[in-house]
């Protein structure tokens, strides 16, 4: 099949690795196409610039991945990032006449806002509580509008090779665990990416909505103390921490584990000790 990633970063990267590897052909657009493996088809576009029309697209194009990644949390870039870039998206379809057989997004779970640390999946309503995620829920709607089958990924807490945050805060001793359980969700790179190809290449046409999260939410402070655990170095003090931008919630895998989908890293235990052994890279 031939896939067409849209905004190519180090997620859109490890999917488009892992199409190729499944013997697809893969074209990448990106502002900085350079920097992509040399076996993907690439090319130099910036789809948040409307000055600029959008190259043509291939007419046997099979599945388009959507993976936006906004340069700063902000109303305006969120905009121009996911909204407008979809919508120039599916006008470049339109206009080249291409139908593919899925549109998958990569939204985030951010668009439920908080819920007191209860469960969550798919059949929850949503309630965004930022601009930013009013604008994802938009793109959201977009791409169930305009797709012929569409699929989108919300996910939450991507981690993995270089994404290092909590892991510099707890080794650094800068983190802090806060005085009452705040529930954390969490996904592997590699999981997310690998989520991405399952559902756009399983055979059963899929749902429109998936979470994309692993088997086990877990408090921040058992998540710092497990890597304090593993640096060898003091357990964080208590104290006020920053956490769950979009909400304090538990969130559900169940709808993608029954499509037969199989983690590499089932919980944040066996994710973080792959990162901390030094296990797979950041794609520029």
């Amino acid at each position: 099949m031939k896939v067409l990633v849209l905004g190519a970063g180090d997620l859109g990267t490890e999917a488009g690795l892992r199409f190729r590897a499944a013997g697809h052909h893969v074209t990448a657009w990106r502002r900085r196409p350079e920097v992509l493996p040399t076996d993907f088809a690439t090319r130099r576009v910036d789809l948040s610039d409307d000055a600029i029309a959008l190259p043509a697209i291939d007419p046997d194009t099979d599945i388009v991945v959507f993976t936006p990644a906004a340069p700063e949390r902000s109303e305006a870039a969120y905009r121009r990032t996911y909204l407008d870039a979809a919508r120039r998206a599916f006008d470049a379809l339109a206009r080249d006449g291409v139908s593919p057989r899925r549109f998958l997004l990569v939204s985030s779970t951010a668009v439920y806002g908080d819920a007191a640390g209860g469960w969550v999946d798919e059949d929850t309503a949503i309630s965004p509580g930022t601009a930013t995620a009013r604008i994802l829920a938009e793109t959201e709607e977009l791409v169930r509008a305009s797709a012929a089958t569409p699929v989108i990924l919300r996910l939450s807490g991507i981690y993995g090779p270089g994404r290092n945050h909590l892991i510099t805060q707890v080794r650094s001793g800068n983190a802090r665990t806060p005085e009452k359980t705040v529930w954390t969700n969490r996904i592997h790179r590699d999981d997310a990416a690998a989520a991405i190809v399952h559902l756009c290449t399983m055979d059963p046409t899929p749902a429109q909505l998936y979470l994309g999260v692993d088997h086990e939410p877990a408090g921040l402070a058992e998540v710092q103390e497990f890597l304090a655990e593993s640096l060898g170095v003091p357990r964080p003090g208590t104290g006020a921490a920053r956490v769950n931008r979009g909400g304090d919630r538990r969130l559900s895998n169940a709808r993608l584990l029954s499509t037969g989908f199989e983690f590499t890293f089932p919980t944040y235990r066996e994710g973080y000790a792959s990162v901390l052994a030094g296990q797979g890279v950041r794609h520029p």
